[in-house]
């Protein structure tokens, strides 16, 4: 599979899923390469990518990310290989450990070791019986890695890392890790606000729900940020690392940073100035690839 250079994550649970659809359609006349879907506590994103893929004719579909807690080992080995056969080869499953207070406190299971449980996991994906159709290409893995041993357990059982809420000096870092091979496919938010108090302001409603999580502060404090970078919805340097925002050159500066930093794709994240909690179309056909981009 070629993930291609540029790919869209976004929610679309707000969409009917007709709407839905005609937004991949968007997606692929505009000629982004892959959408990245989320899991939480909305839609199933197997099903629905299922969905997709079936109204769709080159789109990559991938999941940004999937939680291992969610399924079981061998359930998870039949959602691979069957995504990979009904998408036609267009299917990407990325997983994540997920965080300790949604597994544990919403989905009331015990939260291990990361990196252990993840490892253990990926090994009973291998050894699960599956006796249905063979894809003719199996679907890549790629781990929600963010730290240097879930970089390494990336690069040593999977296709590669996708790095979720970070700045353009963690893709360097990652590139280091994971080495040459490897694919790095960080996630970046976009913003069209050209005003600074405007643009920071939505940019920290973004942020809120991530800010407070402990891997994602480690995380930030492994690359030098510390405690009054976290205050107050994020300090400025924070938020402005975390967000693109601005006009579309400086939307793009910040993209073809994460590729001189070692990115082999980057997934834009389009968040609308109104807060609406759907994808920013003005953003994607500005940066869209089939239009030079």
């Amino acid at each position: 599979m070629e993930l291609g250079r540029l790919g869209v994550w976004t929610w679309l649970d707000a969409y009917p899923a007709a709407e839905a659809a005609d937004f991949c359609r968007k997606l692929e006349t505009l000629g982004y390469s892959a959408l990245w879907v989320p899991e939480a506590i909305g839609r199933d994103p197997f099903a629905f990518l299922g969905y997709l893929a079936a109204h769709t004719k080159q789109l990559i579909f991938a999941t940004g990310i999937a939680n291992i807690y969610a399924r079981d080992a061998m359930t998870m080995r039949a959602i691979r290989e069957t995504l990979a056969e009904l998408s036609g080869g267009r299917f990407v499953l990325g997983l994540g450990v997920s965080h300790a207070h949604l597994v544990q406190g919403v989905r009331k299971h015990a939260y291990g070791k990361p990196v252990t449980t993840m490892r253990n996991y990926l090994e009973a994906m291998e050894s699960a019986l599956y006796r249905g159709i063979e894809p003719k290409e199996e679907a890549p893995i790629v781990l929600a890695a963010l730290r240097p041993k879930m970089l390494g357990l990336a690069a040593e059982k999977t296709r590669g890392a996708h790095p979720y809420f970070v700045p353009t000096e963690h893709t360097a870092r990652a590139r280091e890790i994971l080495g040459a091979g490897p694919w790095l496919a960080p996630e970046q938010k976009v913003l069209l606000e050209t005003d600074p108090a405007k643009a920071r302001k939505v940019a920290r409603a973004a942020m809120q729900i991530y800010l407070g999580l402990p891997n994602y502060q480690n995380n930030l404090r492994w690359l030098g940020y510390a405690d009054d970078d976290f205050a107050d919805g994020g300090s400025d340097r924070l938020v402005d690392a975390i967000v693109a925002w601005g006009d579309e050159a400086a939307i793009r500066k910040r993209i073809q940073a994460h590729f001189d930093a070692g990115a082999d794709h980057v997934c834009i994240q389009p968040i609308r100035a109104d807060g609406i909690p759907l994808p920013d179309l003005r953003i994607l056909e500005a940066l869209a690839p089939a239009h030079g981009g």
